[in-house]
């Protein structure tokens, strides 16, 4: 087996690589590869073939492969040593899109360093995790201790809807004894975290109908009721008057003890002053093993440009967090019964069905979620990992599960409470990415030992 090297080493190396592994994430960041519908995929395609061509820089094979018109996923394989495990690295180039610009203080494509870290879509979610495992391969040089699969997905943000086949296609060159999946955060700055459970999601639509067209609202305004009315008290019915959802035949379950204190939340969160957290329990409970239900958006007229008229017809789109245990078809046909049972007045309504993903749960016990802790405590100066829950959904991991039954998986990332993944002025922690960067290097070299 190859002689692996000491932790002293791998610091400064790392430290060495820094520099370079900055300048190749923020040529990342700056390829707007987003694969929503609408978009342009010119970008994603151009993201794909840079992480190739750093995984190709690295010594590894390499090859972009996608499942019909599902966006282009990296892989890059290096074989183990004699004896040694392998270890498959999870992250991906795709990102989301920016939304309202104007609420970007710096060009979201345009990496901008301000007050330690570093701006930019995707500079964090999830860019950073691809250059974390790059970095990781970097300290070691030609001198790996582990056999390595780096997978990075095109289509991420978008629902993952090829990486089931794409995983079926590659299982045999995917299969690892231990998965990282670099796609989650930490527990504040200066204290890592190991993921250990996620919220399922279903998203879908209802549409209410009281008419065929628009009618005048004075001649008939009183006794037609209009959709937006309709619609609004269907809503209403969601959550009970603490805010909790009052849709029946939902699972909760308790989170980690992790005390989670209101202000930090409030502030981590942008909450405006007087405005009331809903739901009840600890919040720990309410943000990862309690369901959650968000109206995204509502199908309306503008303001600007409605008539004097009764709506016909109106759409609400809805997203549904589930606990980990509840199952997604499960809880989507009791969404819909409620749906259904509340509609007023005999107005008409349907329903349309999104995506959904399953929730799952981690087991971390064994002897590589040890190396694992081993290797954050050593990267963070002596601070254990704490286990925390995501009351957001990353379903594929219950497809890792489910194909490598056998691998330990260890959920991690580079994201902290600041870094506003998915929204305006996203950023990575500089000094975060660095332990990250060093964490993972350790990570390989205790796998090694283990």
């Amino acid at each position: 087996m190859t002689t692996t090297l000491s932790v002293d080493e791998l610091r400064a190396a790392v430290a060495r690589e820094l520099p370079g592994v900055r300048a190749d994430l923020e040529a990342l960041v700056r390829i707007p590869g987003i694969a929503f519908d609408g978009f342009d995929f010119t970008p994603l395609e151009r993201s794909a073939e840079a992480v190739a061509e750093l995984l190709r820089r690295e010594g590894l094979e390499v090859q972009i492969s996608r499942i019909g018109d599902g966006h282009p996923a990296v892989i890059g394989r290096k074989p183990a040593p004699q004896g040694a495990p392998t270890v498959l690295m999870y992250a991906h180039h795709d990102v989301q899109p920016t939304g309202d610009l104007r609420q970007w203080v710096s060009e979201p494509f345009e990496p901008t360093e301000r007050d330690g870290r570093l701006y930019g879509r995707g500079a964090a979610d999830d860019k950073a995790g691809v250059m974390a495992h790059i970095a990781a391969l970097r300290a070691f040089g030609d001198r790996l201790p582990v056999g390595v699969v780096l997978f990075i997905e095109g289509e991420e943000e978008f629902g993952s809807a090829s990486l089931e086949a794409l995983l079926a296609k590659h299982r045999e060159e995917l299969a690892a004894d231990v998965i990282v999946i670099a796609d989650s955060g930490n527990w504040d700055i200066g204290v890592p975290a190991l993921t250990t459970s996620l919220r399922g999601i279903v998203n879908s639509f209802f549409t209410v109908e009281v008419l065929e067209s628009a009618v005048h609202s004075g001649m008939y305004g009183g006794a037609v009721p209009d959709a937006l009315m309709v619609l609004s008290r269907v809503i209403a019915t969601l959550h009970d008057d603490q805010g909790n959802v009052a849709v029946e035949g939902l699972v909760s379950r308790p989170a980690s003890p992790l005390d989670y204190p209101e202000d930090r939340f409030r502030a981590e969160g942008g909450v405006l002053d007087g405005v009331e957290l809903i739901g009840s329990g600890r919040l720990v409970d309410r943000i990862w093993t309690k369901p959650a239900l968000s109206v995204l958006a509502i199908d309306a007229p503008k303001t600007s440009e409605a008539p004097n008229a009764i709506v016909p017809k109106a759409k609400a789109k809805l997203s549904l967090r589930l606990a980990p245990g509840d199952d997604p078809k499960s809880a989507y046909e009791a969404l819909k019964a409620h749906l259904a049972k509340h509609v007023p007045w005999g107005a008409k309504i349907s329903f349309e069905f999104e995506h959904d993903g399953n929730a799952c749960v981690i087991d971390t016990t064994g002897k590589y979620f040890d190396a694992a802790r081993a290797a954050f405590k050593e990267a963070w100066d002596g601070t254990d990992a704490v286990e925390i829950g995501v009351g957001g959904s990353i379903p594929f991991i219950a497809t890792f599960q489910d194909m490598f039954p056998e691998a330990s998986i260890l959920v991690t990332g580079v994201e902290d409470p600041n870094a506003k993944a998915h929204g305006p002025n996203e950023s990575l922690h500089l000094g975060e990415f660095a332990r990250v960067c060093l964490a993972e290097a350790l990570l390989l070299r205790n796998v090694s030992l283990a």
